[in-house]
């Protein structure tokens, strides 16, 4: 292993997905050593495209990515019945908009696409930081720091461990103990397409029928303008996945505006469809132990009623590095940082996992007569209009104006 490696900078990162990237990327500009650990020996997301929004593409800019250039695909997002009757819009926030520079709130994109940006990013900054094909095994304490036992029989002393090892973590394992995870009830299927002439480019449609989910939102790959499409539906994992996907989604589509059948009729059901259970954890009152800190879904795994995973551990990378202040990674620093990290995250983020799977339950799990009054309500009034103000986006709001480091200097 070749790179600085100074005492009181050491900051090894477990986990190769987007969290560990950005935490990784985060440490780096603040000082510190970093060397991130994978499993695999050739890292990579899982998954189709993925919609971040504007306070992800605001971190995004500050690691030096380029997201003004055909980076990611503007959407206004709109929810609606399975007959296309509009129930909701997601509004934008012009103080949000004005403080990033950054109009509109969703910007979908490959999740490939936005992972090897970072990737990009890591290599430029740190070409020997990323440590393929280490499995960590256990860590203990050591004197002055904290020391990493891998699989493969290497071993690396650090002052930080930064468990971002995804939804099975044995970093978070070993510091937080059996992370009961349960199987909420949900399939989805997340796909993409190339772009179709005749789709507006500008909107997405969240579509709910009585028990399903079937959405789609412009996004771009490597540039180019794309659709992402996926369809939400119950799911037992003790049962056989369907034989023949596609005729199984062909036939859920059928009870969904056409244009959904038109993007499913345009994809490679071979390479550009991914199959996702969604598992979930109690939410946890703290994600860090003295040296340890975890990020991502490590600690708060969430369901695609979020729509956002991958933006939620970016987002931890970030905050935790900047709570560490650049300081020497004592305990006492360490603890402090901690504190400051889990203030502004454990609540904010186990809010949005936990509303998150209340929709999903709502949408997917109700009896009969309670989904015919759901959809009665939500087709006739304002309320589903009000809960996605108030419980989507008044918070993640006002995380976005506190990032004042981020915001776009404007004249006067």
């Amino acid at each position: 292993m070749s790179g600085e490696w100074r005492t009181g900078r050491r900051v090894a990162v477990v986990g190769a997905g987007p969290g560990g990237l950005s935490a990784a990327i985060a440490f780096l500009q603040a000082g510190y050593d970093v060397r991130i650990f994978e499993r695999a020996e050739q890292p990579k997301p899982l998954g189709g495209a993925v919609l971040l929004p504007v306070p992800v593409m605001a971190i995004l800019r500050s690691y030096g990515i380029d997201i003004e250039n055909n980076f990611g695909s503007k959407t206004i997002t709109h929810f609606a019945n399975n007959r296309d009757k509009l129930r909701a819009t997601l509004p934008f926030n012009r103080s949000v908009e004005q403080a990033f520079g950054i109009e509109g709130w969703h910007y979908g994109i490959l999740r490939m696409n936005a992972y090897d940006k970072m990737m990009r990013v890591l290599a430029d900054r740190a070409p020997a930081a990323l440590i393929a094909g280490h499995a960590l095994d256990r860590y203990e304490d050591a004197p002055g720091g904290i020391r990493l036992h891998f699989t493969n029989g290497a071993e690396v002393e650090a002052d930080l461990l930064v468990g971002a090892d995804g939804i099975r973590s044995a970093v978070s394992r070993q510091a937080f103990g059996d992370p009961g995870l349960f199987h909420i009830g949900l399939r989805v299927w997340l796909a993409w397409c190339e772009d179709l002439p005749g789709i507006d480019r500008d909107h997405g449609y969240i579509h709910h029928s009585r028990s399903l989910q079937a959405s789609y939102f412009p996004m771009k790959h490597d540039g180019r303008p794309g659709f992402e499409w996926w369809l939400v539906e119950q799911s037992d994992p003790a049962q056989p996945a369907p034989a023949d996907i596609r005729a199984h989604l062909m036939s859920r589509l059928s009870a969904f505006p056409p244009v959904l059948r038109r993007l499913a009729e345009n994809t490679d059901f071979t390479t550009q469809v991914f199959p996702w259970e969604i598992y979930n954890r109690p939410s946890l009152s703290s994600w860090c132990t003295g040296r340890v800190a975890c990020v991502g879904d490590a600690v708060h795994p969430v369901s695609p009623y979020a729509a956002y995973g991958m933006g939620m551990a970016i987002e931890d990378g970030y905050f935790l590095a900047r709570a560490m202040k650049g300081q020497a990674l004592t305990p006492e620093n360490i603890a402090e940082g901690c504190r400051a990290y889990e203030a502004e995250r454990v609540a904010y983020c186990n809010h949005h996992v936990e509303f998150a799977r209340k929709m999903g339950n709502q949408f997917h799990r109700a009896p009969s007569p309670v989904a015919l009054l759901r959809d009665l309500v939500f087709d006739h009034t304002p309320v589903l209009q009000t809960l996605i103000a108030k419980d989507y986006l008044a918070d993640a709001e006002r995380m976005s104006l506190s990032l004042k480091e981020l915001h776009v200097a404007r004249d006067g």
